[in-house]
């Protein structure tokens, strides 16, 4: 005994399979333009991750500075006596942010932040036998910091211990010195300070200009080397979502009136770069679905002519307007989600082999992507959606067909 069945799901299904090479041809098509959809928006998807991680893998989503020194005048003219001011830029000084205890304090209430961590941080000169080479020091509170950039993860040899007389060096810059972990060198700031410091860790941070120049001690031995007196020369903050950096910078400049600077607008070429990708994708989404639609209405359209006798037929079997216009509908909702999850399938086959493929010379994914599960969900159902989109007008005109007319055509 057959199970019930609405009428408009039997006689759709028995014009798709009447007509079958044409649904055939019609559920290829959508599947290819779902497998582009899936396939690009995976891999651009991957492909931007890549490059965020990259950047952010060392640095903080926003950094508050301390104000330049102010260009001032040398010269002033005389009252009532034009005369051009000769300006110079002053000599600029390291220089501590005004009670960073209480703006930090300040910065994590807002909800968006994640981590705030004091950094004290200046130029020095890194000397071992007759070597020597210019670096970058940062004193670091290992506790807060650790949370912004993963330095326990790219430590090739020894440990992240940061004692008052540790210091954490690049590969490049151990190479340059032939320092190894347990090593003495000895460290010169700019403001005159001098101490010898032993090598506890070695890391990599995938950059051969930060390997050679970065380096890492103790947050309260930085402060004394560079006569910051208890200062920091930059805060370090991350927030939950990267990409409303630039407007939790601004809040936080309001806030506390300290120079707060966003990823986003440090690394500008780049987040152009990321939203040229985002824009991309969408106009590939769009007009891929442009096609899968208009495939979609032609085929129906077609079927409409074809079938103009049947449908008057139906009409004057008493099938209501709204009955064959649901018909119609559900006969473009099939051909969607038909299409749809075989060009899933498809996609993930098609991300499957270029992951295993598509590979560096160091045998990581030129690209790392990921199959998720979302991305096929938001495929069906766009695909589907579009499917009953595309069938709205010639279900329209199959529903408006005058039963007699049809019949004599």
């Amino acid at each position: 005994m057959k199970s019930w069945q609405p009428f408009e799901w039997i006689v759709a299904s028995r014009l798709l399979h009447d007509g079958r090479w044409q649904t055939v041809f019609i559920i290829s098509g959508v599947a290819i333009g779902v497998a582009v959809i899936v396939f690009m928006s995976a891999l651009l998807n991957g492909l931007q991750a890549n490059f965020i991680r990259r950047v952010l893998t060392a640095q903080a989503h926003i950094q508050l500075l301390p104000p330049k020194e102010a260009v001032r005048a040398l010269r002033h003219g005389a009252p009532g006596e034009l005369a051009a001011a000769t300006l110079q830029a002053p000599l600029q000084r390291q220089k501590s942010i005004d009670q960073w205890q209480a703006a930090a304090a300040q910065i994590r209430t807002l909800p968006e932040v994640v981590t705030v961590s004091p950094t004290a941080a200046g130029s020095a000169l890194v000397v071992r036998g007759e070597a020597s080479r210019a670096i970058t020091l940062a004193g670091i509170d290992p506790s807060l910091y650790f949370r912004i950039v993963a330095l326990p993860e790219k430590i090739v040899t020894g440990s992240t211990r940061l004692n008052a007389a540790d210091i954490l060096i690049g590969t490049e810059l151990a190479d340059d010195l032939g320092l190894a972990v347990g090593d003495k060198l000895r460290v010169t700031a700019g403001s005159g300070g001098d101490m010898v410091f032993t090598v506890s860790g070695i890391f990599d941070l995938g950059n051969k200009g930060a390997n050679q120049r970065n380096t890492f001690v103790a947050l309260h031995t930085a402060q004394s080397l560079l006569g910051l007196q208890g200062g920091v020369s930059s805060l370090e903050v991350t927030v939950s979502d990267i990409y409303a950096a630039e407007d939790v910078a601004q809040r936080i400049t309001a806030r506390t009136g300290v120079q707060a600077d966003s990823w986003i607008k440090t690394n500008a070429q780049f987040f152009s770069a990321v939203q040229a990708q985002v824009s991309a994708n969408t106009a590939i989404r769009f007009f891929v679905g442009l096609s899968v639609a208009f495939g979609i209405a032609s085929v129906l359209f077609v079927s409409v002519v074809q079938r103009s006798r049947e449908i008057g037929i139906l009409r004057a079997m008493g099938v209501t307007r709204q009955r064959v216009l649901r018909l119609f509908l559900l006969q473009g909702g099939l051909l969607g989600l038909a299409g749809s999850a075989v060009g899933s399938v498809v996609g993930a086959v098609a991300l499957i082999l270029w992951r295993e493929l598509a590979r560096g010379p160091d045998g990581q994914p030129v690209v790392p992507v990921t199959l998720q599960a979302p991305l096929f969900v938001v495929a069906l159902l766009l695909a589907t959606v579009t499917g009953v989109l595309a069938a709205m007008a010639p279900a329209l005109r199959a529903a408006r067909l005058d039963p007699v007319v049809a019949i004599r055509g």
